[in-house]
This record gives C-alpha cells, structure tokens and sequence, in this order.
C-alpha cells in the first residue's frame, strides 16, 4: 500500500498540459470518481459514517466491515 496522495496536475496560467500530463489526469480522475462513489454510497447506507472524525488510517476497518455487509446484505457494490 502506498503511503503518498498523487494529485492530478494543475493547468499553468499561460497555456495547457503536455498530453502526458493531459492522459495522467484523465486516469487520476476515473480512479478518483470510483473512490468518491464508493464513499457516498456506503455514506448513504450507513448514516453512522456520516459523522465519523477519526483519523483516516484507522477508519479502514470499520470501512472494510461495512463494505462487507453491504456486499452480503445489500448485493450492492461500488
């Protein structure tokens, strides 16, 4: 498991992105919007972690216990 965020790349004031640059972003994005989608689904399931303010790294889990149950119970997946 890595232990850094990747950003996508911010677009400079006076021009575009290289297409590299370009195609990491586009990648960065699709992996994003699953991770944001899963987040919003298991918040829309279990309103308890609507709330939660623990620390990232130990929320993972009761993430992982959900994700179960809704996978079993709900036949639901992200």
């Amino acid at each position: 498991m890595a232990d850094t965020v990747t950003v996508a790349f911010k677009r400079p004031k006076n021009g575009g992105l290289p297409l590299v640059q370009q195609q990491f972003n586009k990648a960065h994005n699709s992996l994003r919007a699953i991770g944001e989608r899963g987040n919003s689904l298991l918040k829309m399931t279990f309103k308890a972690l609507r709330n939660v303010s623990l620390n990232p790294w130990r929320i993972g889990k009761i993430v992982a216990a959900a994700l179960v149950i809704l996978h079993i119970e709900h036949e639901r997946t992200t």
